[in-house]
């Protein structure tokens, strides 16, 4: 049985607004989700790299866990778009909804 993330998972530190942070929480409750790790993986699962435009704010530093293959996702679009790793966490954590959306019947 697979596990919510791989071996190949390590910490990964960025900067947050204390906003953000607090979202984050937000999110871990609206979803029923245990951990800030979970609350990124989805994020990035979910966000829409090629559309995004990069902002600049204050930040507080974060530890989360995510697997090989989103930290490679997320090194080639920080490339692609001239940006930083922690500003597409930022726009993909600030792009998702804090509940997640109702299934459909």
């Amino acid at each position: 049985m697979a596990t919510r993330h791989s071996k190949t998972a390590a910490p990964l530190t960025f900067d947050l607004p204390r906003a953000l942070i607090e979202r984050i929480q937000a999110i871990r409750k609206g979803r029923s989700l245990k951990t800030a790790s979970e609350v990124v993986r989805e994020a990035i699962a979910q966000f829409d790299f090629d559309s995004c435009h990069p902002k600049r704010e204050p930040h507080t530093q974060i530890s989360v866990r995510i697997s090989g293959p989103q930290r490679s996702l997320l090194r080639r679009n920080a490339r692609a778009k001239g940006v930083s790793v922690g500003e597409l966490l930022r726009l993909a954590l600030e792009a998702m909804p804090v509940k997640a959306p109702r299934a459909r019947r």
